[in-house]
């Protein structure tokens, strides 16, 4: 294709497109182009989940890519400058894929940390959020890679989340699930917004003009383009109308010729209207293309990198996350002076826990475990030996370290098979070696398939001991397991729902069979698309089969294991060592889009398993694998605790540099940690009731109501330890320019940062608002600006300058649709965390100011 767009006025391409072909660019062709006019010379651009890393364009056979901390990690260093060089980093890893669009940041607010994509968002606080989502929107374009922030609004949780109406009241809309969007519109200019499933005021965000013209395009000033969320369009001419540029993914759905013609016939839609949607995707098509002309005209090839720099990177990204919450006694750093012996048990040692669930999983291009990170960074000479003490997985692990196919290669061959018209499978159609036992089918199908198709997935299992061993088969359509042509798991002839496949698939049916070490055993699955009969869900009742919008299947298997036993011989091995490193927390099974967590609770006996070893061994450190929050009823037995959250390829690496004192901790939390379900703002309003979930915690989310309440959390909100200790002094507040009006309000907020202890390290100053008696409820304290000083050495100081502006002071006036500042005075609070001011004083408005738009 000739690169005459580069130069074309979208006006006059849109005159010259014919009807059909502006209906066709207003949907996709496939999961991740959009559409191409090769008449006009218009070409496709390629996007690409997610927010921890670019996935490409398959999840059948992915491109192997860089996986970094979840944003929940992220957002703990407290550091827009290193979250501007993730985007920079992220842009880099987007162009290797052939892509344009990253569809990320997620900029939605942790309201509850039960929610399902809890890891994928910032933080509890919308200013932290939005502070931290404009410096990746800006690190990722400024190469040239549009930013997707997402999900435009209120996607704070996943229980029916296409259905589900969020009920709030017009102030905790605009001051905290609008305000990160706002931030990083006013400070990053986004290239485009993907809209939430579900509804606000009763209307689909998809076809909500309030929230996609008026306060998107005309109050922001937005003029990017607006996307859908993956089959969260829901109609053909509202969508249109409110302002939704793009229908995802295609084929359309609801933009087919057919019925978009329709209703142009029927004046439900204006053909100005269309034209308008046409000429904010050509011109942002245009955009990208311009900036990125060797890719959009390129070969599409999909690549990978490992470099030392880049691995460099990702360690030290792992690392600055990590929140260090308890040591007793000093009991971390180990020492590196002599040898250790040192016990590391836990069910996530040997895993591959590097993300959440769902768009952000990806196929990583290497992953260093828990185990081989704190082996790697031991002295020498220790000792470190290993026990599972008990399994934590939702689904058994997958299989493809120990499969091969009937050639003797890594993984197992899956083979397309069309139907012919009685049903039956007939020719085979294609084939492909898949190094992968989750295998999904959404995105990519041969050419030639029939509608209705099966795949043949055949191997050779071998495992490395002889046990009972449990295996597991879960799906989106139907399947069989056959062991040695024995038909072993059948999900197929009956089903039970699950939450498999973002809640289309089945639960897991299992069985066991006797292996022995080192022989091996022909594994055949036979999967059909053919949608699977009514069924029970989990508690007996009934439910109707969902749309096959996800298709595939998964196997899993483990040894099975006496728990009982094991957690027994896991006490005794912790009784015998000098240290011991306990490795737990959630799963990409258990933290995913699709569901919500049903418990704060560990899962499996991981408790159990943490507090009996705890006691048997006081020098016990404790490490949450987790992107949000967990309860932790054995805190008070370990003598350190480190929040490690889900931290990419190099998770390992990040722990250990740690635990070893490579690198001194700085992270902070970003959301506070409860000690109970019970204490969440959000504890009895987190489902939908009648499609509707209804935030009567108000502005009170996450710090904001533990202070209102006076209920003691776990760990605070901004909290995290060091290996040196800080002082902050000389609290200066200094107005930068005279004001008469918001825009020139700035405020100037300096603390002096003293390391009062032995070692280099790095602090985070918080600086907290409390208003004046605005004549309305409103939070004792709200995060309006923080700044982290940077390897402060050993009894030094520095100047730490904190910013503010009109938002600081601000508040969302009901009754005239306008942000408001009151006069009075204001407290400007500073300190290391949400729960500990330190530094005090005032601000007084002498006036009232009111305004609308950034």
């Amino acid at each position: 294709m000739s690169r005459t767009f580069l130069d074309a006025s979208i006006p006059d391409l849109v005159k010259k497109l014919r009807v059909d072909e502006k209906i066709s660019l207003l949907g996709a062709p496939n999961w991740w182009n959009t559409t191409t006019i090769e008449r006009l010379g218009i070409p496709s651009i390629r996007m690409s989940d997610g927010p921890n890393g670019v996935r490409g364009s398959s999840h059948f056979v992915p491109t192997p890519a860089q996986c970094l901390p979840c944003a929940t990690a992220l957002a703990s260093t407290f550091d827009p400058g290193l979250v501007k060089r993730v985007g920079v980093f992220l842009a880099q890893e987007a162009k290797l894929k052939s892509s344009v669009i990253l569809l990320a940041p997620t900029c939605n607010i942790q309201r509850t940390p039960l929610g399902g994509r809890s890891f994928e968002s910032f933080s509890e606080d919308p200013h932290l959020s939005g502070t931290l989502a404009a410096a990746y929107v800006n690190g990722l374009q400024s190469q040239g890679v549009a930013a997707t922030i997402k999900h435009f609004v209120a996607n704070d949780q996943e229980d029916e989340r296409t259905a589900v109406e969020s009920v709030m009241s017009d102030r905790a809309l605009r001051e905290i699930y609008l305000y990160p969007f706002m931030l990083a519109q006013k400070h990053a200019k986004p290239g485009a917004f993907m809209t939430s499933y579900g509804r606000i005021s009763g209307v689909h965000c998809s076809e909500n003009k309030e929230l996609l013209t008026n306060i998107l395009r005309k109050e922001w000033k937005f003029n990017g383009i607006v996307i859908s969320d993956w089959f969260g369009t829901y109609g053909v001419d509202q969508p249109i109308n409110a302002g939704l540029d793009l229908e995802m993914p295609g084929p359309p759905r609801w933009r087919t010729s057919t019925l978009v013609l329709h209703c142009l016939s029927a004046k439900k839609l204006a053909q100005s209207t269309i034209d308008e949607r046409v000429t904010n995707l050509l011109t942002f098509v245009q955009k990208q293309a311009r900036k990125n002309p060797e890719i959009v005209f390129g070969d599409g090839a999909e690549r990978s990198r490992d470099t030392p720099e880049g691995r460099q990177f990702c360690r030290a990204l792992a690392a600055e996350g990590i929140v260090l919450l308890k040591n007793n006694d000093n009991l971390l750093p180990f020492s590196q002076e002599k040898p250790l012996n040192i016990a590391i048990i836990g069910p996530s040692v040997k895993e591959r826990v590097i993300s959440g669930g769902g768009s952000a999983q990806l196929k990583a291009t290497y992953v260093v475990t828990p185990w081989t990170g704190i082996n790697d960074g031991a002295h020498p000479d220790s000792t470190i030996q290993y026990h599972v003490g008990c399994y934590a997985h939702k689904y058994l692990p997958t299989l493809e370290a120990n499969l091969k196919t009937p050639r003797g290669e890594p993984g197992w061959l899956c083979t397309f098979f069309s139907h012919d018209e009685n049903g039956e499978i007939a020719n085979p159609v294609q084939q492909f070696t898949l190094n992968d036992t989750r295998v999904k089918l959404n995105d990519f199908l041969p050419k030639g398939l029939t509608p209705t198709w099966s795949i043949k997935l055949e191997g050779k299992l071998t495992i490395d001991k002889t046990c009972l061993f449990e295996l597991g088969l879960t799906v989106a359509g139907r399947a069989k397991l056959w062991i040695n042509g024995s038909l072993l798991i059948d999900n197929w002839t009956k089903q039970t729902p699950g939450d498999f496949f973002y809640g289309q698939g089945t639960i897991e049916e299992k069985a066991t069979i006797n292996l022995n070490a080192g022989q091996s055993v022909d594994v055949l699955v036979l999967y059909t698309n053919t949608p699977p009969p009514d069924g029970d869900d989990e508690n007996g009742e009934g439910r109707l089969s969902q749309p096959a919008l996800m298709r595939g299947v998964r196997l899993g298997g483990c040894e099975k294991i006496d728990e009982d036993k094991a957690i027994d011989e896991a006490v005794a091995l912790a009784k015998s060592v000098d240290a011991v490193v306990l490795v737990g927390g959630l799963t990409p099974e258990w933290e995913s889009e699709g569901f919500d967590r049903p418990s704060l609770k560990l899962p499996g006996r991981q408790d159990e398993l943490f507090a009996r070893v705890a006691e048997a061994n006081s020098r016990t450190v404790a490490c949450i694998q987790a992107g949000s929050a967990v309860s932790m009823p054995w805190v008070d037995k370990v003598g350190g605790l480190l929040q490690t959250w889900y931290s990419g390829n190099e998770s390992g690496n990040g722990i250990a540099d740690i635990l070893y004192g490579k690198v001194n901790p700085s992270g902070r939390l970003p959301l506070t940690l409860p000690v109970r379900i019970e204490d969440i703002p959000a504890y009895l309003n987190d489902r939908s009731e009648n499609a509707k979930i209804h935030y009567r915690e108000d502005l009170f989310v996450g710090y904001k109501h533990y202070q209102a309440r006076g209920v003691k959390p776990l760990f605070p909100f901004g909290f995290g330890l060091s290996y040196t200790s800080f002082s902050l002094s000389d609290l200066v507040i200094n107005h930068l320019t005279p004001y008469t009006d918001p825009d020139t309000l700035q405020l100037d907020v300096g603390v002096t940062v003293k390391n009062e202890g032995d070692i280099s390290g790095s602090e985070v100053v918080q600086l907290y608002v409390s208003f004046p008696d605005i004549g309305l409820t409103t939070p004792k304290l709200q995060l309006k600006g923080f700044a982290k000083a940077h390897n402060i050495e050993s009894k030094a100081s520095t100047q730490v300058n904190i910013t503010l502006d009109k938002y600081a002071f601000s508040f969302w006036d009901e009754t005239t649709n306008s942000w408001k500042i009151a006069a009075g005075k204001y407290g400007i609070h500073i300190g290391p965390s949400s729960d500990n001011m330190v530094l005090n004083d005032t601000f007084e408005s002498k006036e009232s100011f009111s305004w609308t738009g950034l």
